[in-house]
């Protein structure tokens, strides 16, 4: 089953009770693998205060899936919680099986109480690390877990075999609900309250109050090499991480191979993954390393400033040291992490993802281009609603927009509408494919700062080969923001800084080996490129992984029409596919 590759913290040990059966044994074709998620209320204590969260199979974080390139996953999500439930498999390309993508009201209605959905998909050509997550309000603060796609049987990675695996998950902790948090937030129309702490594989670290027990321990070996799988699943936050006198080298993001390179800090957004190579030192160092996450931070807004920590713990004691000697006494190392605006660190780490882009993992860039769009993505406001007091901006609602359009959620889901041919007032297929009305997007904010609502889509034949130019606007600042892709992963071409200028900036495109990812951060102040073919058909959500902000309406979708071959076209729903 490929489990075995994997070390087990108690907050990741996987109890087999929600069944993994192996029904198939091609190795080409892959294996089928059935997992159980009871999505269940238990109580969990942080920070000293005992709340009750929705999880899965009684977990936090919730249980690892674990299967190989190739194989048929059947999930079955069973929601015992008064509040509805989709599941997202983040970074999952979902190959004409888009009803198993996730997003509620996009590919499929919520799960209500007492009802299940088996999600049911094929991992077609991947490999490495990605998780899964609640994909409705802010459920996702507490329902997420790592999915580990092993290579298929006997290809080995392209990188020495490490001794050990394992995942390392960022989350964000409230000691509130996140559910009253947004509803709040929503309500005012202002900002929301920001977490109480981050966490690693759920637990805050000894840098929090009453949280010394509650550390995540990296037991290691002297003289082995590690691979670790980093996840950011917080809500908010962008996150650098650091082990205290250690190096690390990057040899996986969302799932793609890249070009090893060795950095001591890294920086990863909410929905990216990153596979680190850990080497430990050669003998036993006498010393203990703290491992710290904290916020890059770029917009204007208050945030969690606080710092999670884990530490990095030394196994075989050498026969000069009594065993007994407590770890306590051992000089303990903290790494030192980049500003928390230190938007050059940022930049820099960006431009080293190269794909590996061999014979075997190529990059295959579209070169020409069918279809080009540009996008603004930022913040804005809508009016306060008839004797109401808001707490946005001058009185106004913080709202967010993808060129000025905040989406507007449907109350049917999106995939079901395009599918049976019943669009019609449910979503409009005219999305603007660049700014209706151009600005000096960098430059001073313009006095109306209104955002206009819809729910509009872009809709692309099969295979069209599509460049995106996605830039940051000073809308109420200047801010970066991780925007995901569901369905695709993408090749980002290209990025800078100011105004994108289509004359001179695309002549710096590298259209050679640019790094393929699924989330990929805009630039605070500035712009990315990105290409993809869009041979995926069924109805694909695009959204900032920062929660508040598609909270907000920074998010759209696009839809991919089928081909003409019948590998080409999206699938029929299943049966059980939830009902609005």
């Amino acid at each position: 089953m490929g489990v075995s590759l994997l070390s087990s913290s108690p907050a990741f040990l996987v109890f087999f009770s929600f069944s993994t059966f192996c029904l198939l044994a091609d190795p080409v074709l892959g294996i089928t693998r059935h997992y159980k998620f009871d999505v269940k209320l238990h109580n969990v204590t942080r920070l000293c205060h005992t709340k009750s969260i929705v999880s899965v199979n009684g977990q936090f974080p919730g249980p690892r899936i674990v299967a190989r390139d190739g194989d048929q996953l059947l999930i079955k999500v069973v929601n015992h919680v008064p509040n509805n439930i989709s599941i997202h498999w983040h970074g999952i390309r979902q190959l004409r099986s888009g009803w198993a993508d996730g997003p509620a009201y996009v590919t499929q209605c919520p799960i209500q109480t007492g009802q299940s959905y088996i999600y049911n998909f094929t991992i077609v050509g991947q490999r490495g690390t990605l998780f899964w997550h609640a994909h409705i309000s802010w459920l996702r603060a507490t329902l997420y877990g790592p999915i580990v796609i092993l290579p298929k049987l006997g290809v080995p990675y392209p990188f020495a075999k490490p001794y050990k695996e394992v995942p390392i998950i960022f989350g964000e902790w409230f000691n509130a609900d996140p559910e009253a948090v947004i509803s709040q937030a929503l309500q005012t129309g202002g900002g929301p309250n920001v977490s109480d702490a981050y966490t690693i594989n759920g637990l805050p670290g000894p840098l929090y109050n009453c949280s010394a027990k509650d550390t995540f321990k990296l037991k290691v070996k002297p003289g082995k090499t590690y691979l670790l799988r980093l996840i950011n699943a917080a809500l908010n936050d962008e996150l650098f991480f650091s082990i205290a006198n250690h190096t690390l080298t990057v040899v996986d993001v969302d799932a793609i191979y890249v070009k090893p390179f060795e950095t001591e800090t890294l920086l990863i957004t909410p929905g990216q993954t990153t596979n680190v190579v850990l080497k430990t030192k050669p003998k036993y160092p006498n010393a203990t390393f703290l491992m710290t996450a904290r916020p890059y931070v770029t917009g204007q807004g208050t945030f969690d400033n606080s710092t999670v920590a884990g530490i990095l713990e030394y196994e075989s004691l050498p026969s000069n040291l009594d065993s007994s000697v407590s770890l306590k006494k051992l000089p303990l190392f903290k790494p030192i992490l980049p500003a928390l605006n230190d938007t050059s660190f940022a930049t820099n780490f960006a431009s080293k993802l190269r794909s590996l882009g061999s014979a075997q993992y190529p990059a295959n860039v579209p070169q020409k281009v069918d279809k080009h769009f540009f996008f603004t993505v930022g913040l804005g406001t809508s009016p306060c609603q008839h004797n109401q007091t808001c707490q946005g901006p001058n009185g106004t609602r913080f709202a967010a927009s993808v060129n000025n359009v905040s989406f507007a959620m449907p109350t049917t889901a999106l995939l079901q509408a395009h599918f049976f041919g019943q669009s019609k007032g449910v979503y409009t297929p005219d999305f603007p494919s660049s700014p209706i009305i151009p600005f000096n997007y960098t430059g001073t904010p313009p006095n109306n700062t209104m955002v206009s609502n819809g729910t509009k889509v872009v809709v692309l034949p099969f295979n069209t080969s599509v460049e995106l130019v996605m830039q940051d606007t000073s809308i109420l600042g200047a801010e970066s923001h991780p925007l995901h892709l569901h369905g695709f992963n993408f090749f980002v071409v290209g990025q800078g800084f100011g105004n994108f200028d289509p004359n001179k900036d695309p002549a710096k495109f590298n259209l050679i080996d640019p790094v393929e990812r699924n989330t990929v951060g805009v630039p605070s102040g500035g712009w990315v490129a990105i290409r993809f073919l869009a041979d995926n058909p069924g109805v694909w959500f695009m959204h900032c992984h920062l929660e508040v902000h598609t909270s907000w309406g920074l998010k759209m979708a696009w839809i991919v029409l089928d081909g003409e071959l019948p590998n080409q076209k999206l699938q029929p729903p299943p049966a059980d596919l939830p009902k609005c």
